[in-house]
């Protein structure tokens, strides 16, 4: 556990980024230096952490990452707006629908396309249980993590089938999903799958109670979790950090409040907040989302209208916004999810950029990692919820 003066020191140096790089070893102990990875089973993908140790304590931390680079920005810049859709499905590749919504706000703003009631209705419905699917496998993934039994995770993926099934009907596809476009979405939904979702949705209350009761109290996960990996407000705020990761630091921000995209202003729910910002509380925030989640949901099936899916006036292929710039941004499950656009008034955009939750959130990880036990960090690092496709890009 983190020694108390070690962890008051860090908390009240983290204005403007004054903050201790490394803390100081007790006495004259050598320093052990250890590559936790790449190839660590429980890095949630292929990453690096370069830990420097005072016995079982972290003195330093490096994260290294890069080895999935896949060059998506520049590839972003050589063809066409349409053809960058199935590259968003693999940047988070657990959240390609909301992927593929952040991209479709960032061309509808540069080129000023409007999008139809029911397609913004089906996008909150697929987001939505987009979040529900992410936040279920990142409770799960971090009770492994933990060094738990895998039963949490196969109730993560027993939810998690019922909605990839519904994105299969719905899609084509599973994961890569390929489903917005600027202007709308790419196909109807069925009243079929209409009712499909509905009956998935009826059955998440009871799956959030099973996975409460299974988790919340238990003593061990208490006793690893709460005071382990505290994230102060301020230092969250100054390093950018968003999503799941800053409100369980208690800064109440969401874009779905915030910035009103899309029809969100039109549903009643709350932002879950956290006290402490450790472990615990992004465990729990990340759960009580979920259940807000399934309310709007339950909102927006009760709701959807009919009509078109697509603009009338938005040209797909051969488009080309005149020249200008955009930034579009939603509210991903892991965090604030950003595509900046410039147009030369080209085929393609002059300039693409990606500001992914996964890469920022995880600039914070040394800060919530000095002074706490070696055996923590990997649990730390999993309360954060990366994607290497997102971090790597």
């Amino acid at each position: 556990m983190t020694n108390s003066a070690t962890q008051s020191a860090i908390n009240t140096q983290v204005e403007g980024w004054n903050r201790p790089r490394e803390i100081e070893p007790d006495g004259d102990n050598e320093l052990l230096e250890v590559a936790m990875g790449p190839h660590h089973p429980s890095t949630h993908g292929v990453f690096r952490m370069d830990v420097a140790l005072d016995g079982e304590r972290i003195i330093r931390l490096k994260p290294v990452f890069g080895y999935l680079h896949r060059n998506h920005e520049k590839l972003g810049e050589g063809q066409t707006y349409l053809a960058s859709i199935p590259y968003t499905d693999r940047l988070d590749y657990i959240c390609s629908l909301t992927n593929n919504w952040a991209y479709a706000l960032a061309v509808e703003k540069l080129g000023g396309i409007e999008v139809p009631e029911r397609a913004e209705y089906l996008r909150v419905i697929v987001g939505e249980l987009t979040r529900v699917q992410n936040h279920a496998l990142s409770v799960g993934f971090l009770i492994q993590d933990m060094g738990a039994s895998g039963t949490p995770l196969m109730y993560a993926f027993r939810e998690r089938e019922k909605i990839l099934d519904l994105f299969e009907q719905l899609t084509g596809s599973r994961m890569m999903c390929n489903y917005m476009r600027f202007g709308g979405c790419r196909v109807d939904a069925s009243a079929e799958w209409l009712d499909g979702v509905r009956k998935v949705v009826a059955g998440l209350p009871a799956f959030a109670d099973e996975y409460e009761a299974l988790l919340c109290t238990n003593e061990i996960l208490m006793a690893r979790t709460q005071g382990v990996g505290i994230l102060p407000p301020e230092l969250a705020v100054n390093a950018g950090a968003t999503g799941p990761l800053l409100r369980a630091s208690g800064v109440n921000y969401d874009l779905r409040k915030v910035d009103h995209y899309s029809i969100y202003d039109r549903f009643d729910f709350k932002v879950p907040l956290g006290d402490h910002g450790d472990v615990y509380d992004r465990f729990m925030i990340r759960l009580l989302e979920l259940r807000q989640s399934i309310w709007i949901l339950e909102q927006a099936l009760k709701d959807i209208p009919g009509g078109p899916i697509m603009d009338p006036k938005a040209k797909i292929r051969g488009f080309r916004p005149k020249p200008g710039e955009a930034y579009g941004r939603i509210e991903a499950p892991k965090g604030e999810l950003g595509f900046y656009l410039i147009s030369d008034g080209g085929p393609n955009p002059y300039r693409y950029r990606v500001r992914p939750p996964s890469l920022i959130n995880l600039t914070v990880l040394e800060d919530m990692c000095l002074g706490q036990n070696v055996a923590d960090v990997v649990l730390i690092l999993g309360s954060v919820d990366i994607v290497l496709g997102e971090v790597d890009r």
